[in-house]
């Protein structure tokens, strides 16, 4: 009987664990924590953070997905949310800031019920029915539009107060006209839009290419610099000696036999450009290598080439001549020939790049971005990317809601209508969601040096009479958003609400945390131990 008071350890002996309300606790301290750290980030008077890694490189920003990628977060409930900025990213490309504010407030308002006695799981199940209602709000409350002046006013939105915005109308119209020209039956492949960053000048400098810019220069300075009507061939395969599979050796007992060895390989890689000239091409993309005597013989046929072109380039310059890679040169045939009106090697700043313009009907095309320095052109390039996102997502769904926090204060208010039709403490749950949704338009007011409590009870008797009214932030006032061009896609409020609610939800759910020591070990417990 004496055994029975013996501790049994099913655990090593360093692991940490956290139960019940601890757990939660924890969880949504790591959730607020992190919504609080980019709140004030939001908007079009939000400010920058700067990151500095342990290398010492700086990233100046406020996108929000930027922000939690550079932090170095070890939190495992903190890590669940930068998956929804990442999924928000993925999905639209802008509203990643919302999207986690959104979930730390649910996980705030989900502590005051817990702190009621309310069961999680009930938080949860009136978490989840006030997201599917929320999704049919928004569908109820989207406007069909997709016109390019709406368009216009989409990119510009998701650019105001980014690094970009004294820019934002030449830029948008770059971003329009560049989504415009990939989209192919309604749908847009993002990865076709090339962004190449420049610095050395204003971002008004900034230009779309009538094609694409590949950021390499030709592989001879004996090749002509420009090919007019050029023909392009598109190869996976080196110009040069393959090197055998297996290990071999070549016994050589007299110099002859060398000489004739070295002529062999001439001979070969004279084929291969001969090839390339028998095709009529007289521009060459290898994804490979291109050996020295390859370069001489094609420089001498006054072909322009590049070597090892990335992957990524070269399914866009398929795309932009219509050209067709080809995985072995013996395969090269005329029909698998892209074309433009003219290649040329162009040197900008500091960068020497190769412009292919005068493609057909090209379904890729690049934007070069122009900044004083690297990091004001890194900031242009992720508010650019950002509104990529959005004027895809119009173009894909054709469909748009008001900016300015008026869908949140929207939902707010029909969900609190849509509670008292609920019964029992799920109604609570509800209610708390729509609470939730308030802290966008706060934010927007308090990153504007507004009072929030004003604004809000502003909005909320504003919404009495019309669905569009927000914050205009620079003149302090509740006005018509629609009226105003600040406009935002619908997917970007969706995919926000659902990942936020979703996200929250399962980190909720845990009540039990089991965590090797090293996760929860802090630097100054490293350093004493």
């Amino acid at each position: 009987m004496r055994g029975l008071n013996t501790p049994i350890y099913i655990l090593p002996a360093k692991t940490k664990r956290y139960i019940g309300r601890d757990a939660q606790r924890m969880n949504i301290l790591a959730g607020k924590v992190l919504g609080e750290t980019i709140r004030t980030t939001l908007g079009p008077k939000g400010m920058d953070k700067m990151l500095v890694d342990s290398l010492g490189d700086i990233v100046v920003t406020n996108d929000g997905v930027t922000i939690l990628k550079e932090m170095d977060i070890e939190h495992p409930a903190a890590k669940m949310l930068v998956e929804v900025a990442k999924t928000q990213e993925d999905e639209v490309g802008d509203g990643t800031t919302t999207a986690v504010v959104l979930a730390g407030e649910l996980l705030k308002k989900a502590e005051d019920l817990l702190d009621m006695d309310i069961h999680p799981t009930i938080i949860s199940m009136g978490y989840r029915k006030a997201a599917k209602k929320a999704q049919e709000i928004l569908d109820d409350i989207a406007i069909t539009a997709d016109d390019e002046e709406t368009l216009l006013k989409v990119a510009m939105t998701a650019m105001t107060g980014k690094g970009s915005e004294k820019a934002r109308k030449p830029l948008a119209e770059l971003v329009v006209k560049a989504v415009k020209q990939v989209e192919e039956n309604g749908e847009v492949d993002k990865d076709y839009i090339h962004i190449q960053r420049i610095a050395g000048a204003s971002v008004d400098d900034s230009q779309i290419v009538d094609g694409l810019a590949i950021d390499k220069g030709r592989v001879s300075p004996l090749m002509p610099k420009k090919i007019e009507n050029a023909k392009i061939a598109l190869l996976k395969y080196p110009l040069e000696v393959k090197e055998t599979e297996i290990d071999a050796k070549i016994r050589i007992t007299d110099p002859s036999q060398m000489q004739k060895f070295i002529e062999q390989e001439e001979e070969m890689i004279k084929e291969m450009v001969q090839k390339i000239v028998d095709v009529g091409a007289n521009v060459v993309f290898c994804q490979k290598g291109i050996d020295d005597l390859a370069q001489h013989y094609l420089a001498r046929e006054g072909i322009y080439a590049l070597k090892r072109v990335k992957n990524t380039d070269m399914k866009r310059l398929e795309k932009a001549t219509g050209g067709k890679i080809v995985m072995d040169i013996r395969d090269l045939t005329e029909d698998d020939l892209g074309e433009a009106e003219v290649v040329y090697e162009k040197k900008i700043f500091d960068e020497i790049l190769t412009f292919v313009e005068g493609c057909k009907n090209p379904k890729a095309v690049s934007i070069i971005l122009r900044g004083s320095t690297k990091h004001v052109v890194s900031e242009v390039e992720r508010a650019v990317e950002d509104a990529i996102g959005v004027v895809s997502a119009v173009i894909e769904d054709k469909k748009i809601v008001a900016g300015g926090g008026a869908p949140e204060v929207e939902l707010a208010k029909r969900l609190r209508d849509y509670a008292e039709t609920v019964s029992g403490r799920e109604q609570l749950a509800i209610q708390a969601f729509a609470d939730a949704l308030e802290i966008i338009p706060k934010t927007l007011a308090e990153n504007a040096g507004m009072d929030s409590i004003d604004v809000l009870v502003d909005l909320r008797a504003a919404h009495e009479e019309s669905t569009t009214m927000g914050i205009d932030v620079f003149s302090g006032e509740v006005i018509d958003m629609l009226e105003m061009g600040v406009i935002e896609p619908y997917r970007v409020k969706k995919q926000a609400v659902q990942s936020a609610a979703e996200a929250a939800e399962m980190i909720l759910r845990i009540d039990d945390v089991i965590a090797a020591s090293e996760t929860f070990k802090s630097k100054g417990e490293e350093e004493s131990s």
